[in-house]
């Protein structure tokens, strides 16, 4: 059994057409057509679904699991981030998403790389923009994913690669706190009483030092660094990594403008994964799109999405909506601030 979501995403599969065999062909892969495509599979199901009998006697020896319990189709990891943490429940939380329908939200995953997924209830074709794909991660609804092919691994290059870093590693052991914990109690304290973003008003960050998945679609694009001083101390390392987060920021703004000017209406974003974690990245993201972020309440959000997978194929839930609704939970919400959006 093949999952819908990876063979639509991935594998240019339809859920009306199935495959196309001319693509197959005209890359050269005509051998993968035989035997109504026995290789690459021919039964498709979609996320959620239960797959044969459950689990086998041997994966449940090797796994410690019971012998027959149910088993998923799954989902791609981002894909099911995205479903652990767009189907939460709102209310009470004052966010204008509130008894609106999931199609004004986006969900992005954010670890290594970003990804930024919004459903709609028609196809949307977004220049630069993945998809539209039917029923890839919510069912019934047209998914499009925008990225950016570095962020964390971004954040951290930058980082670990400037010459203050020993320095900032030594300090932050010192003080028992992370690196990251300890840059953004920094930079508040060479803030002064500016606030934050206006620390780099002469220090800008072109983000794309692994190429534009979204909107650009630029794989030869390579990353800038413009107001480079002689300074090398632990503020000019804090100031980059603010810069760096900012144009990470920017970029995903990039992206939900081209989603918006092709269709989507969006008005809360619903963040989860590693960089998550960090309130500057979070408090950025909202400050530059002028949008409230949602925090799940549980960070492995990808985790959830798998989970409301099991949970569906074990007959807990009825529906895929139901389960998302259920077990998606919002931990907290982070307005913007419109003064400094400027």
């Amino acid at each position: 059994s093949r999952s819908l979501c990876t063979v639509v995403c991935k594998w240019t599969y339809t859920s009306d057409g199935g495959w196309d065999d001319s693509f197959w062909k005209m890359i050269g892969l005509e051998d993968l057509v035989k035997d109504k495509y026995e290789k690459i599979g021919n039964h498709v199901l979609s996320p959620g679904e239960s797959v044969g009998k459950g689990l086998t006697p041997e994966a449940a020896k090797d796994l410690g699991l019971p012998e027959g319990i149910a088993v998923a189709a799954s989902l791609i990891d981002a894909h099911a981030g995205g479903l652990g943490v767009i189907g939460a429940d709102v209310k009470g939380h004052n966010l204008p998403c509130e008894n609106q329908p999931i199609t004004s939200r986006v969900a992005m995953i954010c670890g290594t790389s970003s990804c930024h997924m919004g459903v709609s209830e028609t196809p949307i074709f977004v220049p630069g923009v993945w998809g539209p794909y039917f029923s890839a991660m919510v069912p019934g609804l047209w998914l499009n994913e925008g990225g950016q092919s570095a962020t964390g691994k971004l954040i951290d290059h930058v980082v670990r690669g400037h010459v203050a870093f020993p320095e900032l590693q030594s300090k932050a052991a010192a003080s028992a706190h992370s690196i990251y914990t300890y840059l953004n109690g920094h930079l508040d304290l060479i803030k002064k009483s500016l606030p934050v973003g206006f620390l780099t008003v002469d220090l800008h960050v072109w983000p794309d030092f692994h190429g534009n998945r979204s909107p650009l679609t630029d794989l030869t694009l390579k990353g800038m660094v413009v107001g480079l001083t002689l300074s090398r101390g632990l503020d000019e390392l804090a100031l980059i990594y603010l810069a760096t987060i900012q144009a990470i920021a920017l970029g995903t703004r990039h992206i939900l403008e081209a989603m918006e000017a092709a269709g989507h209406r969006i008005n809360t974003l619903f963040l989860c994964g590693g960089l998550s974690k960090n309130p500057l990245f979070v408090q950025m993201h909202a400050d530059i799109t002028g949008k409230p972020v949602v925090l799940s309440k549980e960070v492995e959000s990808v985790l959830v999405g798998a989970a409301i997978l099991g949970a569906c194929a074990s007959g807990d839930f009825a529906s895929i909506q139901e389960a998302m609704a259920k077990m998606g939970k919002i931990g907290r919400v982070v307005q913007p601030n419109h003064e400094h959006k400027r």
